[in-house]
């Protein structure tokens, strides 16, 4: 069966502070750990309100300390953010301590404006498969350089994308591929057959294994689960213009005064998040899964209140099980 994980921010509300943002990712991670979720990761983001995790492996460090089982990593790293040679020590770190436990998720976008990557130093991104095959030779002693501790420890390593060239790359390097349908679900059906015509078998992987992450909030109602996905949505509106901010209160967001084009908008770029009372959702789920192939669903859940979150994460859980029972006896029939 096709198997739930979570893709958390340390998402920070109007009014919170960081402090607060990362102690709701502990609880979140903890209630994804309860659940019998696969894994938790984490974002690298820079300079933005909002966003709490701009530093993955301290943040996960942290996050396996304060749970039994769940996988934990990165969704992602930034590579060209950084020296290869420095993740595979902190990420050889972090599977040293929770054998088993740890995932390297790779991607090449900035994860923030311009300006802060030039600060960040960050590296041409072109250069992202090169500084994938480099980094994959300090876990496996290939490198020329020792990667102490990373020799002999490798994480779960994936590539992330939201188009087709990570899907093509992770394909050739024979690794598992996220993508994220969450803000690119034009690209879905591309690359995902980009993916699996390129894959060739790897010491890593024998066959290809693809995730989705996809924006899901869910509520035992659909009108309650309208409401709290109102702040969610006007970020992602803010994010596209350039004006990210902490995540609002519901209440604040339905007293605002948004003009139609900006509404149409924010609808347009929100079409794809699947919101609404437990079956709804696990059902839209279960058939976004089956169409791309998928054999596990990241979930992203950016709720202003850390109760809502938890909540909408147990519905879905709980939902997703024996919704998957009827689909499973619907799609033989």
């Amino acid at each position: 069966m096709t198997s739930l994980s979570l893709l958390d921010l340390a998402t920070v509300v109007e009014g919170g502070s960081a402090g607060q943002a990362l102690a709701e990712t502990t609880a979140m991670a903890q209630a994804a750990d309860r659940l019998g979720l696969t894994r938790l990761w984490v974002a690298e983001h820079h300079g933005m309100p909002g966003v709490a995790s701009s530093a993955p492996a301290v943040l996960l460090a942290h996050l396996a300390s304060q749970t039994t089982s769940i996988r934990v990593g990165s969704g992602g790293v930034m590579l060209p953010n950084h020296a290869p040679l420095v993740i595979a020590e902190q990420f050889g770190t972090l599977e040293a301590l929770h054998p088993g436990r740890i995932d390297l998720g790779l991607g090449r976008a900035p994860g923030t404006t311009p300006a802060t990557a030039r600060a960040l130093g960050r590296r041409n991104s072109n250069d992202f498969p090169d500084q994938v095959i480099e980094l994959m030779s300090y876990f496996t002693g290939q490198a020329e350089h020792l990667a102490m501790p990373g020799h002999g420890l490798m994480p779960e390593v994936w590539l992330l994308g939201s188009s087709t060239y990570s899907a093509q790359l992770a394909g050739m390097l024979g690794l598992p591929f996220a993508f994220a349908y969450h803000f690119s679900p034009d690209y879905l059906e591309a690359a995902v057959a980009l993916y699996q015509t390129s894959f060739q078998p790897s010491a890593v992987l024998a066959e290809p294994k693809l995730m989705l992450t996809v924006a899901a909030i869910c509520a035992p109602t659909g009108e309650e689960a309208s409401w709290i996905a109102g702040p969610s949505q006007l970020s992602t509106l803010l994010i596209r213009m350039g004006k990210p901010t902490a995540l609002m209160d519901p209440s604040a967001v339905a007293a605002m005064e948004i003009s139609a084009a900006q509404r149409e908008e924010m609808e347009r770029l929100t079409a794809s998040h699947i919101v609404g009372e437990p079956d709804v959702v696990a059902t839209r789920l279960h058939r976004l899964a089956d169409q791309a192939g998928a054999s596990e669903i990241m979930l992203s859940t950016r709720l202003f209140a850390v109760e809502d979150r938890i909540r909408s994460l147990e519905l879905i859980a709980d939902a997703w099980g024996s919704n998957a029972i009827g689909h499973a006896e619907v799609a033989h029939q």
